[in-house]
This record gives structure tokens, C-alpha cells and sequence, in this order.
């Protein structure tokens, strides 16, 4: 098995900055890979520019670059930049401070509960499901858009 990369220390200019992007360009979530598993965290930014994509995965050390299709002749071709889990936990913790929008509740949330409610061998009690569920709730709700 590949060994996971480490997330880079960022400057403070470079926390900053991702922190922007994430802000007005990026998504904080909870997603699952497949149905009917928990949902796991990941840090995504979405740009038609491959060199801010490849810029900020540059300065972070870790993560991927994927294409993503154009469906209509008047799109042009974008890409995703996004890490998951416990490096995406370990970018929130430097970038954090600089968030402004609602992501800034969803990322505070995340840095209190996500480990807690995450056990690494993947055994959830009732109550630790219970407190997940309740978790995710607060989470989503974050979102002024989520109804």
C-alpha cells in the first residue's frame, strides 16, 4: 500500500490564500464513496485554471488533480483539486484562521468533532453512531443553502 504524502506547514501568506480560494471557489464536506458508507471528509476547489489547481496542490504536498468532463460546447474544461480525510483535517487546521464564509463554521466543526466521532478502526457503538449522525445534522446545517 502507498504510504499517505504529509501535509506541507503553509506560510501564513499561502494559508491565507488557499483559504480565499477554498472560500469562494471550494467546498468543505462530508461525502460518501459509495452508498451506504459514512461519510468521510474532503476538501475540494473546482477552476477552469490548472495552474492555480496545480499551484495550491504544490504548496499543500498532498491531494489529487481530476478532469472533469464538459457537457456543453460553451463550457470550458475545468478540473478539482481535493484531499480527504486526515490530510484534509490537517489542511483545515492551517487555513482556519482565514475563512470568512460559512465554511469557517463548517471547518470549526470539523477540527471539534471529526476525529472524536471517526474511530481509525472503523468500529462505531450506537452511541458513537447516535453522536455521528448528530454531527453530520449540525454539519449540513452549517450551509445557509441546505434546507
Amino acid at each position: 500500500m502507498a504510504k499517505a504524502r504529509i501535509v506541507r506547514q503553509l506560510s501564513t501568506t499561502n494559508a491565507a490564500y488557499i483559504a480565499g480560494i477554498i472560500d469562494g471557489e471550494g467546498t468543505i464536506s462530508l461525502t460518501r464513496r459509495h452508498r451506504n458508507e459514512n461519510r468521510q471528509l474532503e476538501v475540494s476547489i473546482s477552476n477552469t485554471d490548472m495552474a492555480l489547481l496545480q499551484f495550491v496542490k504544490e504548496c499543500i504536498g498532498a491531494g489529487r488533480i481530476s478532469s472533469k468532463g464538459t457537457y456543453r460546447h460553451n463550457h470550458s474544461a475545468s478540473a478539482t483539486y481535493s484531499i480527504s480525510n486526515r490530510q484534509a483535517l490537517c489542511l483545515l487546521r492551517q487555513i482556519n484562521p482565514y475563512l470568512r464564509t460559512y465554511k469557517a463554521k463548517r471547518a470549526g466543526l470539523i477540527l471539534e468533532n471529526y476525529l472524536k466521532l471517526t474511530p481509525r478502526n472503523g468500529f462505531y457503538t450506537p452511541e458513537i453512531t447516535r453522536l455521528r449522525e448528530e454531527f453530520v445534522e449540525r454539519f449540513l446545517r452549517a450551509n445557509p443553502l441546505y434546507r
